[in-house]
């Protein structure tokens, strides 16, 4: 059974943490581990929710945890991040899934990547440039939950540019062609197959808007997608082949998530530190690459005015990437690879089905602008590699 702590009172204040507090001596244990000492002796403590307005249905809570502990030389501060991850079943979102295919849902979207991963040596396999957080205590729990203490990431909000896309794509390219890292890449062994999202995602919340004529008279989707309809539907209708193609495609070691959001960078460092392993797992080549061209365009941070030549240009450095760790794969190949993920992953997604009651027209216009960017981008790159 877990130990439960009791805090002192004006010493130790985590009880936002609820179940997922450790005790004081564990605490102690985990700010040794970070300042790499023996010992350390727990001074204070506090704990707040995490500020962060991107949702996630497979996290729990997040939570700061702040203190002071002695090493021998006076107080010093120390500050964690605690991170609760979850089987989607326990998501609030869940409620929406038809019960029919509850069982099915909760199982087809792996949610114990993150957990592995923080409690493996992935951290000493990456290549230069990329680094993570130190996992500190991986607690795994019967119910399907499990909490993640990792070190605090100091990080800067410096605005990307298309440099840092190309440099990040090379170091991506190194991760999934890495012989160190391929030894981790499969670590989920929850199984998951491409068509348990056109069968989930595509099939229940995206093809029905896509083919509903009342989608197309919308005038914010009139305007901007209107010249991408044939496209859209042409592509929903060899769904199961570009499936069937993903799924046969050369598989290398991926995070899954690549978007800026998870590559956080300092003013002056030019690596990355790769948070939020989710969806980490063997996918096809050149799959990163969907979510670190358009992951910022989709939550409406970054315009798509310069997406074709910053694609381009990130596809051959991902490459140059994978040539760097000695693995020989081909601009096509890697071309191809790329169009065929991001058609199923963000083209055929990117119609604003979620949004079109938005009161605010002017938000609405310019998002739906920026996604049919997107599903322009994705059609043009799957039709010129067409084989």
């Amino acid at each position: 059974m877990k130990a439960t702590f009791t805090p002192l009172p004006g010493v130790d204040r985590r009880e936002v943490l609820g179940a997922d507090d450790v005790t004081g001596a564990e605490l102690e244990a985990m700010v040794a581990e970070l300042w790499d000492l023996p010992s350390v002796r727990l001074l204070d403590s506090t704990a707040e929710p995490v500020a962060y307005d991107v949702p996630s249905i497979l996290t729990g809570a997040r939570t700061w945890v702040h203190g002071h502990a002695d090493a021998g030389n006076g107080p010093a501060p120390f500050t964690l991040f605690v991170k609760r991850v979850h089987n989607w079943r326990h998501s609030p979102a869940f409620a929406g899934v038809p019960p029919e295919i509850g069982e099915w849902a909760a199982a087809s979207l792996p949610w114990r990547a993150e957990p592995l991963v923080y409690a493996s040596d992935l951290r000493e396999r990456l290549p230069e440039g990329l680094t993570m957080p130190r996992g500190l205590r991986v607690e795994e729990r019967p119910d399907e939950t499990a909490v993640v203490w990792m070190e605090a990431v100091a990080a800067d909000p410096v605005a990307w540019d298309a440099d840092d896309s190309v440099r990040a794509a090379r170091l991506l390219g190194r991760l999934s062609a890495s012989p160190e890292v391929a030894g981790l890449a499969g670590i989920d062994p929850q199984p998951w197959h491409v068509d348990s999202f056109v069968a989930g995602r595509l099939a229940h919340t995206v093809l029905p808007g896509l083919h509903d004529d009342a989608t197309w008279r919308h005038p914010v989707v009139a305007e901007h997608f209107g010249d991408l309809r044939d496209g859209l539907l042409a592509a929903a209708r060899h769904l199961d082949v570009l499936a069937q193609e993903f799924a046969s495609s050369r598989h290398l070691a991926s995070h899954g998530d690549a978007c800026p959001n998870n590559l956080l960078r300092r003013a002056g460092d030019p690596g990355f530190t790769l948070i939020d392993f989710g969806f980490w797992r063997p996918q096809p080549v050149g799959f990163d690459l969907a979510q670190l061209l358009v992951g910022d365009i989709q939550i409406g941070q970054q315009d798509a005015d310069d997406l074709p030549e910053r694609a381009a240009a990130c596809v051959a450095s991902y490459a140059a990437g994978l040539a760097d760790e000695g693995l020989d794969v081909s601009l096509q190949e890697v071309r191809r690879a790329h169009a065929v993920s991001l058609m199923l992953f963000n083209g055929l997604p990117s119609l604003p089905l979620e949004r079109l009651d938005d009161p605010d027209e002017a938000a609405l216009d310019h998002w739906s602008r920026q996604r049919a960017a997107i599903a322009r981008y994705a059609l043009d790159v799957l039709e010129l590699t067409d084989r």
